[in-house]
């Protein structure tokens, strides 16, 4: 006997009868939405949790019974999942707009006029996309022969608890083993992200075709995922090695440096649920009725825009800043050492090891210095190393004393134990120094 499948093949009419019994509340919390007065005050956080949820909800049922492959039910389905993209992307919005003020950030008043300004556009096209792309679904319900209800929840159930009201803070900090280690390797991964967005290239601009250069040739969903999937990383491990520990208490700049961490990770979340919308429900890259539909009622050039001009720009911004406050903090955090290496074999300190040695003062923006008979050179200028390469000549010294940031002063160390590479090729772990010798 041959066993019978587990799929059960139903009819429209049979899966129209299931439909009806399972849309009601997405139908009712998204009239909700319709109705809430237009403008920036309209809809809140809790609103857009809501309105994702119940599409989650009905965009899973429809999955489930196959939806995406049936002719009828087709189009209705790839509504529903485009109205959830563009709510999550809204959402995330709204939170940057709520939190904004609670992020101990150093923009300047233009900065952040601009920031709300832009940000309130943002949000008035994706209500009005989501809004737009809601008729339409319910439309097509109905030349399928849903009911569609005209009732509405209570929309008093979308706001939000206040915010201003918090327990007192009585509990003591956590120390954290070896935290200030982990503090400097933070710190500097917030350089590492920003070298990653800059060398995209990727500048702003409202012309249309560049626009579409950009997404998803410079820009797609699986770039902007490797790039939130850094700035989460770095978030993880604020979050773990430095919040509410006596650390943090005590370096105002280490309270503030969250802020400049949730900013970009928000967008980036934002870009990535924009971008896939773009590149699964719009018809320039993938084709279909509902795509050319879908294509007419959300403009595509103000989504590229958004995509590039707000959610891009704006996390670049905050990455650089909150580089610009790393550094900052790294002043505070980095150890200063002192270490006796050997001079380069057998030529001495002329250009070459000279250039290596400031590129790698230059690379860490730190400070460390050659000690030669009390006499200090600054190791970042090859001029005054070369001076006291011609000391050490004529003195036959074999050795010399470095002084300064431990960052610097291991890869000193390092860029020692492979002479100088006079005769080797730099090593992996110095990777930054190649090209740096013509």
């Amino acid at each position: 006997m041959e066993p019978k499948s587990l799929i059960q093949i139903i009819s429209e009419e049979e899966f129209l009868i299931l439909l009806q019994d399972c849309c009601g509340g997405f139908f009712k919390t998204f009239n909700a939405f319709r109705d809430l007065p237009k403008g920036n005050g309209g809809a809140t956080r809790k609103c857009y949790s809501s309105l994702n949820q119940e599409a989650e909800l009905l965009e899973s049922f429809l999955d489930e019974h196959g939806a995406r492959e049936n002719k009828v039910w087709a189009c209705f389905t790839e509504y529903i999942a485009s109205i959830r993209n563009l709510v999550k992307a809204a959402f995330f919005c709204r939170h940057l707009l709520d939190r904004y003020p609670y992020y101990r950030l150093r923009d300047p008043d233009e900065i952040q006029e601009k920031f709300f300004k832009d940000s309130v556009a943002v949000l008035e096209f994706l209500n009005n996309s989501i809004l737009k792309l809601f008729l339409e679904c319910v439309e097509a319900g109905k030349r399928n022969h849903l009911a569609i209800s005209e009732r509405a929840i209570n929309p008093e159930s979308f706001a939000l608890v206040e915010a201003n009201k918090r327990l007192p803070k009585n509990t003591e900090g956590e120390e954290v083993d070896e935290q200030e280690d982990r503090i400097i390797e933070l710190l500097e991964k917030m350089n590492v992200v920003g070298n990653l967005m800059d060398s995209m290239k990727v500048e702003s601009t409202q012309d249309r075709d560049l626009l579409r250069e950009i997404v998803p040739y410079k820009i797609d969903e699986k770039k902007s995922r490797m790039l939130m999937n850094h700035v989460h990383s770095i978030q993880s491990e604020f979050d773990t090695y430095i919040k509410s520990t006596p650390l943090e208490q005590k370096h105002e700049g280490l309270k503030g440096l969250r802020g400049y961490i949730s900013m970009p990770l928000h967008l980036l979340e934002m870009m990535i649920w924009l971008i896939h919308f773009y590149e699964r429900h719009e018809d320039d890259i993938r084709k279909g009725e509902a795509k050319s539909i879908i294509s007419g009622l959300v403009d595509k050039t103000d989504l590229l825009s958004h995509v590039v001009n707000y959610c891009f720009f704006y996390a670049l911004y905050y990455i650089h800043e909150g580089d610009k406050l790393s550094r900052e903090l790294l002043k505070i955090f980095v150890k200063t050492v002192r270490y006796e290496l050997p001079v380069p074999d057998p030529l001495g300190l002329h250009a070459r090891p000279s250039t290596y040695v400031s590129k790698i003062v230059r690379h860490y923006e730190g400070e460390a210095w050659m000690i030669l008979e009390g006499e200090k050179f600054d190791a970042r200028s090859v001029m005054s190393l070369l001076q006291a390469g011609g000391l050490l000549a004529d003195k036959g010294y074999k050795t010399v004393t470095f002084e300064g940031d431990k960052r610097v002063l291991d890869d000193l160390k390092m860029l020692a134990s492979f002479n100088y590479c006079e005769e080797r090729e730099v090593p992996a772990e110095l990777d930054y120094l190649r090209g740096s010798i013509e």
